[in-house]
């Protein structure tokens, strides 16, 4: 079988999974055509399929590493490209995963808990920086509370409900374990997020968090302005201006 005008990053990624190597020439050193048996890679079977109106050719049982190739299928393209866009944002939340090694329980869990924290840092501190540290805690809620919001439920009541929840779990020993409780916007109430397998990169949440301060900062540090008005229009010698200048 001898397929043409394929990408090269298709080809790339088939000599990865089937241990062959990419073979730009078949020209050595000397200038003559050969091919080395080394080259070659091996599946189980390569065969050309039709899905819908698309002809296909699949790889099956590659030998040099597992892979495998996912199909959407949708009515129309739109519904296609909203899957393609929510299956690599799995796949990049699975990488970060893998990548960081360890997860924090989702749904406003951690920014809660910052909130709470921060809130009693702050009133220990006798100086200025009371005031910023307070408000840095206090923006900590608006992740928590656009989620609820975009969920239609009331920010107002779940959030305050799991801002009580963390802080019990960092002032009361024996409710240690309410740490772990974040927003369930199916049903809107808070529940155990770590048991209900709603967790996130602590990569992810790590760099979110420092590139928004970093942007408040850099956005706090500008002290001036500078407008440009655009040029008057006004026609010097029209009536109303000659009236007003006394000339007439």
């Amino acid at each position: 079988m001898a397929v043409r005008r394929c990408k090269k990053e298709d080809l790339k990624r088939i000599a990865r999974a089937t241990g062959a190597a990419f073979v730009a020439s078949l020209s050595n050193l000397e200038g003559e055509e050969s091919f080395e048996p080394s080259f070659l890679g091996s599946a189980d079977e390569v065969v050309q399929e039709r899905i819908c109106d698309d002809e296909l050719i699949l790889v099956k049982g590659t030998k040099a590493k597992p892979s495998a190739s996912i199909i959407l299928r949708g009515a129309n393209d739109i519904y296609v490209d909203e899957m393609d866009r929510s299956v690599h944002d799995s796949l990049c939340a699975v990488k970060r995963v893998i990548e960081s090694r360890s997860v924090v329980p989702g749904g406003g869990c951690v920014e809660s808990a910052l909130s709470i924290y921060l809130e009693n840092f702050a009133t220990s501190l006798g100086s200025r920086e009371q005031l910023a540290i307070a408000a840095f805690a206090q923006a900590m809620l608006v992740i928590p509370k656009t989620l609820v919001v975009n969920a239609a439920k009331d920010s107002t009541e779940l959030v305050a409900k799991l801002r009580a929840f963390h802080n019990a779990a960092q002032t009361i020993e024996a409710k240690r374990q309410f740490k772990w409780i974040g927003l369930d916007l199916e049903n809107g109430k808070c529940r155990d997020n770590r048991e209900a397998g709603v967790l996130e990169p602590e990569m992810s949440k790590i760099k979110s968090l420092k590139f928004a301060t970093e942007a408040a900062i850099t956005i706090l540090r500008i002290d001036d302005m500078i407008k440009i008005y655009q040029p008057s229009k006004e026609d010097p010698n029209s009536y109303a201006n000659a009236v007003k200048s006394g000339r007439l």
